[in-house]
Formats: structure tokens, sequence, C-alpha cells
């Protein structure tokens, strides 16, 4: 056991977040402020509501109602309590749901310059049998695959977890998606384009449409615990694709269009490689991290080493990279979900639902973030 322990330390650094499976709220209204009661303001030199942009045009009680759907995952004393009061509020209209956030939040900054991206839950076509068009194998999660929970070993490390499997008797990494696509999968869950595999494992979740007309939720099951390592700016470097149009639409166009040995190596360069399993569709949301369906446009994925499930926070996201994106997105969502690329306090991940309209707003979202949280207002 001690020698898997030091080598679990050693390849501590190849652990990443474990990435729940999976927007379509529209963007915040953009342009002159609407009328609306004032904002509370907070203790003398504090945070006010009245200081978050776009706070009065904010669609409140869908936001409460977000809230009240995945507040109940927080652990912390005085968010639970919110939550609970949240539950029991009878606001039926904007100005009550708003007076409601007003009377039981204090607005926070969350330090540095931030980055708002977007995820969603695809649908692609599949088959159950191989193809030269459906060549990728849908895998289940190997037996070897071992979650190794340090925390076991020191509780300083609690909650961090690394891949990996036993080989004559030492715990080593896990192979790198080259090794695996190498190795012959003997029962495929399903068969895909290798384009909207790589796509699935990003987002971590999705539906299977099958040519008879069925539909199953191909659900996250585990991952190789290799670092996540983003192609579009090694796209952009190569000049494969211009500076501002590495979304993700331009992306899978240029994979499915170089379909073969230059797709795969430019995909390669994220050694990441998700496992999953199949499911029956029942028709609701993605299931992120907290374990329950993800609200559409107020759920985000963030670092669970900054952040604890069940928070409400402020997005005011603007200044964005791509090319057709929305301008701003600005609107109250909760942490429900974590990713491997999501790291630092100031970065959140936006889930916006399901298919291709969603892929297609998912993929233009890169903007300046900044971060507020919504910390619970003690109680008299």
């Amino acid at each position: 056991m001690r020698g898997i322990l030091v080598a679990a330390f050693a390849v501590l650094a190849l652990a990443g977040c474990t990435t729940a499976p999976l927007k379509p709220a529209g963007p915040a209204a953009v342009g002159p402020s609407a009328q609306a009661p004032p904002a509370s303001q907070g203790p003398s030199g504090s945070l006010s509501f009245g200081d978050l942009p776009g706070w009065p045009q904010e669609d409140h009680l869908a936001a409460l109602a977000a809230f009240r759907q995945g507040c109940g995952v927080a652990k912390e004393p005085a968010m639970a309590e919110a939550c609970r009061r949240a539950r029991a509020e009878t606001a039926a209209d904007e100005t009550g749901a708003r007076r409601f956030f007003e009377a039981n939040f204090q607005p926070e900054p969350v330090a540095g310059p931030g980055l708002l991206t977007a995820y969603f839950a695809p649908e692609y076509e599949a088959r159950m049998s191989r193809s030269a068009e459906f060549s990728a194998p849908l895998r289940g999660k190997p037996a070897d695959l071992v979650m190794l929970d340090l925390g076991a070993f020191d509780p300083s490390l609690a909650g961090k977890k690394i891949a990996g499997r036993v080989e004559d008797g030492q715990f080593v990494p896990y192979p790198d998606r080259a090794a695996i696509e190498a190795s012959p999968e003997i029962r495929p869950l399903a068969w895909m384009r290798p384009e909207d595999l790589f796509f699935l494992q990003i987002q971590g979740s999705g539906i299977l449409t099958l040519p008879d007309g069925r539909r199953v939720r191909a659900a996250f099951a585990g991952h190789n615990g290799r670092p996540f390592v983003g192609v579009a700016n090694a796209m952009r470097d190569k000049g494969l694709l211009p500076d501002d149009n590495t979304s993700g639409e331009a992306i899978r166009a240029w994979l499915a269009a170089h379909r073969g040995p230059e797709a795969d190596a430019v995909m390669r360069l994220n050694p990441r490689y998700v496992f999953f399993q199949t499911l029956p569709d029942d028709g609701k949301q993605a299931v992120g991290a907290a374990g329950i369906p993800l609200p559409a446009g107020r759920a985000i994925a963030v670092d669970p080493g900054q952040h604890a499930l069940g928070e409400l926070f402020w997005l005011d996201a603007d200044a964005p990279k791509l090319a057709g994106a929305f301008p701003t997105y600005r609107r109250l969502a909760v942490a429900l979900d974590v990713g491997g690329a999501i790291k630092g306090a100031a970065r959140a991940d936006l889930y916006v639902g399901t298919g291709p309209a969603a892929g297609v707003e998912a993929g233009r979202v890169r903007h300046a973030l900044r971060l507020y949280r919504l910390t619970p207002r003690p109680r008299s």
C-alpha cells in the first residue's frame, strides 16, 4: 500500500476534477436600464445590489426558481438556511423575487480577472455497428481504472482523487488518449463519428439518436485522470483556424472535414479521455456533479477548490473574444457542477441546455468575467 501511496503522490499533478455530465435561457437584456425598485444597500463600505451591472434587468423570478431547484445541495449552514427560506418564499412576481434576494444576500466581488465559457448537452447520431463514418467506439468505464481518494491517506488531501491502474503491484497513471484509442474496444456501447465523440467527451454527457428513432443518454462514467488540454489555441497557432473563429462549431467543422489522421492528431493534443455509461433518455436536463438536473442558463461549473456546490453567484460577462457571440451575460447562477478545465476563483462555465442551438451558443462563449458571490446575510 505504501508503494501505491508514493506512486499516487507522484501522479497527483495529472489529476483533474471529476467532470460530471453536463443554458437555454437567453442572454441578459442589453440596452438602457429598465425602471425598477431601488436596490438594497449593503453595510457601510460594502457592495450593494445597485452596484451589480444589469441587476435591474434580471429575471429575478426565474433566478429564484433556479436557486430553489439547486440550493438543496449546499452544505454551509447559512446557505442551507437561505435555501429553506427560498423554498418557503411566496413571491409570485418580479418585485417579490427581487426583494427576496436583496433581503437575504450580500454581494461580494470575487478577486481577479475572470473568464466565462459555456457548455451544453449535445445530441449526436450513433450506430450500433461500425462503419467508415461511424468509426469511433463509445467506451464504457474500464475494469482496470481505479480512482484513488488521497483523503484516505492524508486528511489534508480530502476530496483529491487521482486516476490510474495497478501494474506489477504499482499504482501508475492511466494511459492517455492516444494510447487508449490505439487499443481495441471489444464491447463498445455504440459507434460515433470521431469528432462527435470528442465533443461529447468535452461536454461530459449527451443524447445519442439511433436510426430506429431510439434516444439514449450517454452519461459520464469516469475519466483517465489526465489533464484537459483545449485544442483551440493550438489550431489557431498552426493556422488551421482564424484568431476570432476558434468556436466549438468551427473546431468541430474542421475536424469533420479532415476526418482521419489529421483530425486524430489534433484531438490527441488533449490527453484526457472520458468514459460513459448509457441510460434511458428521461427527457430531463443533464445532471451535474451536484447530482441534480441542471437548470439551463442558470447553472455553472466552478473550481471546487475555490467554491462550494450550491453557492449563488452574479455573472457580469462581456467583451466576447469569438465572432458571433452574444455581447453580455448578466444573471444569477447556482454552482452545480465542476469541470477539469475550470480552474481559479473567477472562472465559471455556464450550462446552456441541450441540442444544436445550445451547442452553437456554448461554442461562442469566451467572455471577460467579473464574478460576484452572493453570501447569506446574518439573521438578527
